[in-house]
């Protein structure tokens, strides 16, 4: 008797394992049912949401396009102006020599003008320093030229590149390497000179014709 009690007890037990074992499956088969659900929710979620974002990237690559184009057909070539001629100004030519008052000679010179500009000691060192002034726009490549004539031979030809300067308010100064004048009998007298400043362009701002004198001394400063 008390076999079969324990036989029936261990039958009703193993049914009863049986059952929730069954109950376990179909709650684990419902659970994956729902993931996969669910994650065919998202695909298509994620599938409408890439159509999306496509058409409105194509639309705003359209309105861009348009706005290009209209911005091409909207320029006004009235409002394009010719760029200026840069201008230079030289206000003035300096020498200066060691021990001395600089020498600053005035611009314009007078024109046709027959005097002595200046007079140098012969054997003297001495610098030249240009003060200018640039307007309008950027020059390129100025450079001063100097060429020195004695009773009508040329002795002498200097060229000198000061650099490529832009507009400013203030004016430029600009110092030559130093230079010694010439000495000796043949050396003194009267020298005829042109000098030129010209850019890269060829175009001269100024052109002067002067002459100087080379002495055996320099010449009285007292008034």
């Amino acid at each position: 008797m008390s076999m079969a009690i324990g036989a029936l007890s261990g039958s009703k037990i193993m049914g009863l394992e049986d059952n929730r074992a069954n109950a376990e499956r179909e709650q684990s088969l419902m659970a994956n049912g729902a993931e996969e659900e669910k994650s065919r929710d998202n695909e298509h979620g994620s599938e409408e949401q890439r159509l999306n974002r496509e058409m409105s990237e194509a639309c705003l690559y359209g309105t861009e396009e348009e706005e290009d184009e209209d911005a091409k057909g909207s320029v006004d070539l009235n409002s394009v102006e010719e760029n200026l001629e840069p201008e230079v100004k030289i206000l003035s030519l300096s020498i200066i020599s060691p021990g001395r008052p600089d020498i600053v000679l005035q611009l314009p010179v007078a024109p046709n003008s027959k005097g002595v500009w200046f007079t140098l000691k012969e054997g003297s060192h001495y610098r030249l320093k240009f003060t200018f002034f640039v307007s309008n726009n950027i020059v390129s490549g100025l450079r001063y030229t100097n060429t020195v004539w004695k009773t009508g031979v040329k002795v002498d030809r200097t060229k000198e590149m000061l650099g490529t300067f832009s507009p400013q308010l203030e004016t430029y100064t600009y110092e030559t390497p130093e230079e010694t004048t010439p000495s000796g009998l043949f050396a003194r007298g009267s020298y005829s000179a042109r000098t030129k400043f010209v850019d890269d362009d060829g175009k001269c701002y100024l052109e002067i014709n002067y002459t100087f004198d080379i002495r055996r001394e320099w010449p009285s400063t007292s008034s």
